[in-house]
């Protein structure tokens, strides 16, 4: 029987990605309010938060499977 990765399957990085985005969206956005940052700005920087830690943790998680293999 074939060896299946199964914390590397694509139902589970979509749902880590969702997860890891809506953290790092309330981290820029609130993060953003807290600063002194208008409302209607604080979008953006909540966008930000979700890409760079989403983009973070992908690179972070390739670089640790490349060492497993």
């Amino acid at each position: 029987m074939a060896y299946t990765d199964n914390r590397n399957c694509t139902l589970c990085r979509v749902m880590r990605g969702l997860a890891f985005g809506g953290i790092g969206a309330a981290i820029g956005g609130y993060g953003a309010l807290l600063f002194g940052v208008e409302r209607s700005d604080a979008i953006y920087y909540a966008l930000f938060g979700a890409v760079a830690l989403t983009a973070f943790l992908q690179r972070k998680r390739e670089k640790k499977d490349s060492e497993d293999e």
